[in-house]
């Protein structure tokens, strides 16, 4: 392993080396294979909607679960039935457009493995400037799909057929959107120079703030009571709702900038 000397000449690694050689070790093909960003993407939004999965089965029975529902006067959670088919939907898009999409904009790239993994601050810095280039190039997409009708029309019409959505539907999208979705994640990590532990990591957790949008539930523990700089299901929920408020992802200060910023409380429960 080749770690650069400190100042006085000591040799010093990282803590995230040990993890970054464990991922490396034999595994080039795959972390180089083209294939890799759609594949990744479609596994962890699939695992990641387990936990809402779980939810929803035991909302048919359970009232406490329910209660944590936000639009507990709509009806119950959606049905097996509709989760299945939902599933279907979007792994048919990937295989037929995102995946060789992504193959082809991955090989243009032409990633590269380095040796060292980043310092933590490294990785956090990357993963939060990522995070906040990706929530402002989605704002300016999202609004103009909305403003813009033909892009409406046969890009994000499909995905507002959910006027109460759940977890699995973050992705639920016409194959022009869920592909311009994940170009702009790769964009993203592209533009910020990312380190590829990084760039996975914040793929991971943008596909985690999707799920959780998205999921009808107004947990205890959503990261949105956590972090009022976020909007979290509520306020997504409004958007799916009222339609022309509420554009970006994830963060609020965009809407909230250009007067499009809606408070959940106010629409999320009917009474």
């Amino acid at each position: 392993m080749n770690v650069p000397p400190t100042e006085h000449g000591e040799a010093h690694a990282p803590i995230l080396q040990g993890l970054w050689e464990s991922v490396r070790s034999g595994q080039e093909d795959i972390l180089l294979s083209p294939y890799l960003p759609a594949s990744y993407a479609f596994l962890t939004h699939v695992l990641l909607c387990a936990p809402f999965f779980a939810l929803d089965a035991l909302g048919s029975v359970c009232r406490r679960v329910r209660s944590w529902r936000i639009a507990a006067g709509s009806g119950p959670p959606p049905s097996l039935r509709r989760w299945f088919d939902c599933f279907w939907r979007v792994l048919y898009r990937y295989l037929t457009t995102v995946l060789p999409a992504t193959a082809l904009f991955h090989t243009l790239r032409s990633p590269a493995l380095p040796q060292l993994a980043p310092s933590c601050w490294q990785l956090f810095v990357e993963v939060f400037s990522c995070l906040l280039l990706f929530d402002t190039l989605f704002f300016i997409w999202h609004v103009s799909m909305h403003r813009v009708t033909w892009l409406y029309r046969n890009a994000h019409q499909l995905h507002h057929q959910h006027h109460t959505p759940f977890a699995l539907a973050a992705q639920d999208s016409g194959s022009l959107e869920l592909l311009s979705l994940l170009l702009l994640a790769l964009s993203s990590a592209w533009a910020v120079g990312c380190h590829p532990l990084s760039e996975a990591v914040f793929h991971l957790v943008n596909s985690w703030l999707a799920v959780e949008d998205h999921c009808g539930y107004e947990l205890p523990w959503a990261l949105h009571r956590l972090l009022p700089c976020m909007g979290g299901a509520p306020y997504h929920q409004v958007h799916h709702t009222l339609h022309s408020v509420n554009y970006a992802p994830y963060f609020i200060h965009w809407d909230v900038l250009f007067g499009t910023y809606r408070a959940p409380a106010k629409y999320s429960r009917p009474k």
